[in-house]
């Protein structure tokens, strides 16, 4: 066994966010330079439920809590960071994350939605279509995504 796999997975909540046009909020991460984006998605604080962890995470990243619950996978997703970014993240305490995720209908406007919060993670953000999401996700992640939009496809 591998020193990474002694180690555990980080409680994360996920929300996929969707438009009146079926499309999915992504958001370009601050603390890394590239070109790849992602949902929204933090870690779960010590007692608290997942969902109550997806509705603060959306208020705390993009500043809005304007939307209404639609399906959530009810069971936990896990990835594995890749080797070159163990011991870099999250104080190296984590070997990757066991995720949550809800998909939530978006009820506000886009003049809602405010990345200037209190600890901001995203640079920019836009809506993009679920046939474009999982290209556009770091490649770590890319299979979770796939089951992601998988499990919520009938309801974007």
């Amino acid at each position: 066994m591998t020193p990474q796999q002694n180690l555990p997975y980080r409680p994360c909540a996920g929300i996929m966010l969707i438009n009146d046009q079926a499309q999915i909020f992504v958001g370009k991460r601050i603390d890394m330079q590239s070109e790849h984006w992602q949902m929204p998605q933090g870690g779960i604080d010590p007692g608290e439920d997942p969902l109550e962890a997806a509705k603060r995470e959306l208020l705390e990243e993009i500043g809005t809590d304007k939307a209404e619950l639609v399906k959530e996978i009810p069971n936990w997703l896990t990835y594995d960071l890749p080797d070159h970014l163990i011991g870099k993240v999250w104080k190296g305490r984590y070997r990757g994350q066991k995720q949550r995720w809800f998909l939530f209908r978006f009820t506000g406007e886009d003049q809602d939605i405010d990345l200037e919060t209190e600890h901001p993670e995203f640079s920019e953000w836009k809506w993009t279509s679920k046939s474009d999401l999982v290209n556009q996700i770091v490649p770590f992640k890319r299979d979770i995504y796939i089951r992601i939009v998988n499990h919520f496809d009938s309801h974007i």
